[in-house]
């Protein structure tokens, strides 16, 4: 599990708070019934959700393993926040047209002219565009890269192993681009919230995943109104669907929710309705 400090009070739009040098001791809460959803859905379901100002827990197979998928962007981007200041988020990234990965919505337009690092992060945030993360996977020298900061906050746990669309593929029982909700909660945590990038660095982060456009239907359909969420959705095989999010109670310190989800048959279709279920079920034993 990946080690951070504890977070302050809820922040503004845009602006993620600090965390303190203390960290309150993690509590499980009663825990909500998600056994009835996996039936329902015919599928099985992690969930790791913290509330950070009291340290009280929600899970659901929260140690099990589920392929990651496209929920990597938002640790593929904080690596390279952690390598490159500021200023270097101007970089021109070129790549050709046989570079272009199915579902690359913002990057194909762009084959011509390349397109910035600050804008490849907020391709792959936002838009979930797999060109643009492999486009960071580069920067970060492979996935090799991204595991080396991983490891660098603390998550042994997570494997990041292949680029994109080929983390995507997800056998059972291959440990491959995998890791647990716990630790993936662990890690988003120390990304947005905690000491693995300076203030305005997370600020950067943290405002283009509150912009995120493939959300609506999962951990954002879930939460209460008012509740501001920043999240990365991510899709694989085995009907694969995640969602990862810091969220803001109006006047609270943020809870982080992480909802993993997959079935048992390879072409298996997935539903939202699972994960804003999930997330419902999660964020109100915190209200």
């Amino acid at each position: 599990m990946t080690a951070c400090a504890a977070p302050e009070a809820a922040p503004p739009a845009q602006t993620p708070s600090s965390q303190s040098s203390s960290q309150p001791a993690a509590t499980v809460v009663a825990q909500p019934d998600f056994a009835p959803l996996e039936t329902r859905f015919d599928a099985r379901l992690g969930v790791y959700a913290i509330d950070t100002g009291s340290g009280r827990e929600v899970t659901r197979h929260a140690d099990d393993r589920f392929g990651y998928a496209s929920t990597h962007k938002v640790f593929s981007s904080g690596a390279v926040l952690q390598r490159t200041g500021l200023p270097g988020l101007g970089k021109v990234l070129k790549y050709t047209r046989a570079d272009l990965q199915e579902y690359s919505p913002i990057t194909e337009k762009h084959v011509d002219t390349g397109i910035s690092l600050r804008d490849a992060m907020d391709a792959a945030l936002r838009y979930s565009d797999n060109t643009a993360a492999n486009l960071l996977f580069r920067e970060l020298g492979g996935p090799a890269g991204l595991g080396a900061a991983l490891r660098g906050i603390g998550d042994t746990t997570t494997h990041a192993d292949r680029t994109e669309p080929g983390l995507n593929d997800l056998a059972p029982g291959d440990i491959r681009d995998t890791s647990t909700p716990r630790a993936m909660a662990a890690s988003l945590r120390a990304f947005t919230l905690g000491s693995a990038l300076p203030p305005e660095k997370r600020a950067v982060l943290t405002g283009m995943m509150r912009a995120n456009t493939t959300g609506g239907a999962l951990i954002r359909a879930g939460a209460p109104a008012g509740w501001a969420v920043a999240d990365k959705t991510g899709t694989g095989s085995y009907a694969t669907r995640n969602d990862i999010a810091v969220v803001w109670p109006p006047g609270r310190a943020p809870i982080v929710l992480v909802i993993m989800s997959d079935r048992k048959t390879e072409d298996a279709k997935y539903d939202d309705r699972l994960i804003a279920a999930a997330a419902k079920l999660a964020l109100d034993s915190f209200r």
